[in-house]
């Protein structure tokens, strides 16, 4: 009769479970399925990093030699072939952006809202960002919570608006010869 009860348990929490939405559903990770596009002194073009992006999934960067100016590498929300895109509206329920990387260097994250006109990114000026802090030695997980995302980082900044989300630019204001960024996921919560 104990058996007959484990049994009868074990299957009714079995079935329960299979009915129940997997939250992972409802992510993307933008180095699984968008192009990333690349500015500034950086050693990999962008054929390089899609093809390895490709190939191993994973994002790699590098300072070239006595770099000089920043380094941005960007990503739309939504596939875009171009370094641009629409906006996205996420729904109420998505709280946070997820990022393992390594990096030998601070990178700002710039999330870029859609324009007016609901056709592209806005371009130019300040936006909502977040720091990653460097983390050389071994790949690190960041869950980001979209409240984080503040006009040009400060505390008292306007908040990212999630639903009109356009792209993301992963910055290196200063780097030096050598500095890298590897990304193995950039999730986004839909």
């Amino acid at each position: 009769m104990i058996r007959l009860s484990f049994l009868l348990t074990v299957l009714l929490f079995l079935t329960l479970n299979f009915n129940v939405k997997n939250e992972t559903d409802k992510d993307i990770d933008l180095v699984k399925s968008n192009t990333w596009f690349i500015a500034g002194p950086a050693k990999e073009s962008q054929e390089i990093i899609n093809s390895t992006r490709l190939k191993k999934g994973i994002i790699r960067v590098t300072a070239k030699d006595n770099p000089i100016g920043e380094i941005e590498l960007n990503v739309a929300i939504i596939p875009s072939e171009s370094n641009d895109g629409t906006p996205k509206k996420l729904s109420n329920d998505s709280k946070y952006l997820k990022v393992i990387y390594k990096s030998s260097h601070l990178i700002k994250i710039q999330a870029r809202e859609g324009n007016e006109e609901g056709s592209g990114c806005v371009h130019g000026g300040s936006h909502p960002r977040v720091d990653l802090p460097a983390s050389p030695d071994k790949f690190t997980t960041l869950k980001i919570p979209w409240k984080n995302f503040k006009q040009d980082g400060l505390a008292d900044g306007k908040l990212l608006n999630i639903h009109n989300l356009c792209k993301f630019n992963f910055v290196n204001y200063n780097p030096v010869s050598g500095a890298f960024l590897a990304i193995k996921s950039v999730i986004v919560q839909i």
